[in-house]
């Protein structure tokens, strides 16, 4: 076997570690519903449909 310096030595990299931090994945939309903001402003547009539409159904 040939001597080697350490700078010639093959490097022995040790796996990569399991980390605590997942992965990110894809937001979807189940994650934009979740968000205070939007939900508050789908609840004043839906509260305002509803309201428009129950007035047309009282019969005048």
């Amino acid at each position: 076997m040939a001597h080697t310096t350490p700078s010639q030595q093959p490097s022995r990299s040790r796996p990569p570690r399991a980390s605590s931090v997942a992965v990110a994945e894809p937001r979807g939309c189940l994650f934009a519903l979740s968000q205070p903001p939007l939900m508050l402003f789908l609840t004043v547009v839906g509260g305002l449909i509803a309201l428009t539409g129950g007035y047309d159904l009282i019969p005048w």
